[in-house]
């Protein structure tokens, strides 16, 4: 039997041997980029110890299956390209992964400024076409309000909103 059934407080809960817990997340890492704390969690539900969880994630950083730094720069882009989010709300979802700070720096840079000016034109466009707000001034603060919440700054927003031709 590859596993033991354990009592707790909610009721029958499977643990694995260590060996195959390795083999389980070596191959849920290789899948997708994932964050220390996303592992930790993992490993917490398969049965293992926090000093045991630990033990193996330095193993999985040491062997290259798990990177900070690669999983805050997956994850910015992959936000940024398909979400359409700006770089405020990708900063604020990588803390709640528990990303460090130099990472979420790199992360952030790897998104050229070409690029991100282009989606955030892109966002107000495509908002300002569904806008039915005939008021200049409240079309444009409409605008502005949508764009800060995908996360974009408040300057580049204003800036992108002014050179953007009457309707």
């Amino acid at each position: 039997m590859p596993y033991r059934t354990e009592l707790s407080g909610n009721g029958p809960r499977k643990t694995f041997p260590e060996e195959i817990i390795w083999q389980k997340i070596c191959k849920w890492c290789a899948f997708q980029e994932r964050s220390q704390q996303e592992v930790r969690e993992k490993l917490g539900g398969l049965g293992l110890d926090a000093r045991s969880a630990d033990a193996m994630i330095v193993r999985l950083i040491d062997e290259r299956f798990l990177s900070e730094e690669r999983f805050a720069v997956a994850y910015a882009g992959g936000k940024f390209r398909q979400l359409g989010w700006g770089r405020i709300r990708i900063r604020s979802a990588l803390k709640a992964k528990g990303v460090s700070e130099a990472c979420i720096r790199i992360a952030l840079r790897a998104i050229s400024e070409t690029d991100y000016t282009r989606k955030l034109r892109e966002v107000i466009s495509k908002r300002s076409r569904l806008e039915r707000e005939k008021d200049p001034r409240k079309r444009n603060w409409k605008l502005a309000s949508y764009a800060m919440s995908r996360g974009f700054e408040p300057d580049l927003v204003n800036d992108c909103i002014r050179e953007q031709p009457a309707d």
